[in-house]
């Protein structure tokens, strides 16, 4: 049973290459369901706003205690889709809370941000001025929460057994390469514990 985590910047293809990855596999893809049951479970139905809020339009700001709350219930969860395997998990700091678990494969999608502006220009209609804006506000909220919650770097080669720069590949092709490190996981070794201290 593995367990696949796939990080990913807006505009990489990232969550396109999960649900790929996900069907090829007939593994099941977790992703803002996740942010739901944890945000229920910690009896802070805010966090679950203020959670896909990347780029900050609600203004929301839940109390320290739901926020904590809130990532107690995110880690359980992400340990327990873990055990249970045969999953995708877009997102939430996956590849921070299985860090070094057995059977589980790290990814990371990225490209370089003029590619990404323009490709997410495109998806939603808007300028690339807009599309820079929006852009910019999810890597800020998205770096932030590793390094608040977590205290890691969301770009730490270390956290990752692939990092994948889809300037170079389409979905399709990223989906083949992760799921052929999947099914050769047994092959890879355990992540050593990132040295946190530079």
């Amino acid at each position: 049973m593995t367990t696949i985590t796939i990080s990913r910047q807006m505009g990489s293809l990232g969550s396109e290459v999960a649900f790929l990855v996900a069907e090829r596999l007939g593994y099941r893809l977790v992703w803002r369901e996740l942010i739901n049951l944890a945000a229920r479970r910690a009896g802070a139905p805010e966090m679950a706003l203020a959670a896909i809020d990347e780029l900050d339009l609600l203004g929301l700001t839940p109390s320290p205690q739901a926020q904590r709350a809130y990532i107690d219930e995110v880690n359980r969860i992400v340990n327990e889709l873990a055990e249970q395997g045969d999953v995708v998990i877009l997102g939430r700091a996956g590849q921070v809370i299985l860090h070094g678990r057995p059977g589980t494969l790290h990814v990371r999608i990225f490209a370089p941000q003029p590619l990404r502006i323009k490709r997410v220009a495109e998806k939603l209609g808007v300028t690339l001025d807009k599309a820079a804006a929006q852009v910019e506000a999810s890597d800020r909220y998205r770096a932030r929460y590793l390094r608040r919650f977590y205290h890691a770097r969301w770009d730490d080669p270390a956290l990752y057994h692939l990092v994948l720069n889809t300037a170079h590949l389409t979905s399709a092709q990223a989906a083949d390469i992760v799921c052929r490190a999947a099914a050769n996981l047994s092959r890879l070794t355990t992540l050593p514990t990132p040295n946190t201290q530079e």
